[in-house]
């Protein structure tokens, strides 16, 4: 049975939560953006009308959002006082008690996500380290974590680029997850993933260490702007590898785009390379490695901006994105997150995608100081 600090503390962050949320300005902007719509031609450019329709939408998710902790507050704290005249169970109480702090965690959480890309959805790529058989293995252990997170959260999963092993398991995988905030919680992945286990490829039984590392960059839509150099672009076609019948494999529908990225602030050249075999047409191939691109260049300007504000706040904690970020120990049950301590012994449900803990402690650490 819950005791009156927990209901003391659920009613206090509820209350916080109305005023961090600032409901009473946003329940003025929605009406302010309904009228909008109302407007004389306002489905005369369908493009900008959906993105009002979308604004519309995101106020009112919020407000609605904090609707529902707060009923769940009202009848929790009803149900408390129900239980005192036994009209209620310790178990319906303790139940109730469970929904409104799942539901205050959530909206919590989404409150952290302020950063203008945080909404974005999220392009994935997975790259196995060196070690052969035993990384390749490792990297579409976390292709399918991954998958299973995002469809636990009701995204949608694509792979645009995908590359088996040379015995088992993938070298690399890039992936496009769509959904509300998929980028902002999938930001905490970014880095390096090292595993350790009993290889099932090691005749003589040994623990063995691979490494596989995750990028995770917001993935662009038409609403933001970023300028690709047409004379740094060159193409190249190949025949898409791998099951989607004749066509597939008999006409080059996979193309591999190759930009020369020179760094605004250095000078250095390098070559982002991007491969896109998602699609039987080498058109929306094309149109998708494009949008890929355009990704990786938000990202590194969103990089460096992360930079300098972090020579600012030079007070401020520090996030090393290419380094080491988690231990995922197979035998001794135990899967750690380097950078905020975060660790859990149900090494199964990680791995079938129950990575909420991992995200939402890194958030409490880093979300404010980004």
């Amino acid at each position: 049975m819950i005791t009156i600090e927990q209901l003391k503390d659920i009613k206090t962050r509820t209350e916080a939560l109305y005023r961090y949320l600032d409901i009473e300005n946003k329940k003025i902007q929605v009406e302010e953006e309904q009228l909008r719509t109302q407007a004389p031609g306002f489905w005369d450019d369908a493009k900008a009308a959906e993105e009002q329709m979308k604004k519309v939408k995101g106020l009112q998710k919020w407000i609605d959002g904090y609707k529902e902790v707060k009923t769940l507050c009202d009848e929790l704290e009803l149900a408390f006082d129900f239980y005192k005249e036994e009209m209620v169970t310790e178990e319906e109480v303790d139940g109730l008690y469970s929904r409104t702090v799942d539901a205050l965690e959530d909206l919590e959480l989404r409150n952290m996500l302020r950063q203008e890309e945080d909404p974005m959805d999220a392009v994935l790529k997975i790259n196995s380290g060196a070690g052969g058989t035993e990384s390749q293995d490792w990297a579409s252990m976390l292709m399918r974590m991954y998958m299973r997170w995002a469809e636990s959260h009701g995204y949608k999963c694509t792979i645009s680029n995908y590359q088996d092993g040379d015995e088992a398991g993938i070298k690399t995988v890039t992936m496009q997850i769509e959904g509300e905030f998929a980028y902002g919680y999938l930001k905490s992945e970014n880095g390096v993933h090292r595993l350790v286990r009993v290889s099932p490829y090691n005749a003589q039984g040994k623990r063995m260490t691979s490494f596989a590392s995750v990028f995770v960059t917001p993935l662009v839509d038409d609403s933001i702007e970023v300028y690709v150099d047409p004379s740094r672009v060159s193409w190249d076609l190949f025949r898409s590898g791998g099951a989607g019948g004749q066509n597939v494999n008999k006409v080059e529908t996979g193309v591999r785009l190759r930009y020369q990225y020179k760094d605004p602030d250095t000078g250095e050249e390098e070559e982002i390379l991007i491969e896109n075999t998602e699609s039987r047409k080498q058109l929306e191939n094309r149109e998708n490695a494009m949008r890929l691109l355009k990704s990786q260049l938000y990202d590194r300007a969103l990089q460096k901006r992360k930079a300098k504000q972090a020579e600012i706040e030079a007070g401020k904690k520090k996030i090393e994105w290419g380094s080491q970020i988690r231990s995922y120990v197979f035998d001794d049950r135990r899967v750690k997150d380097h950078r905020t301590n975060y660790q859990t012994s149900d090494v199964n449900g990680v791995m079938d995608g129950k990575l909420d803990g991992f995200i939402k402690s890194y958030l409490m650490e880093f979300a404010g100081g980004e």
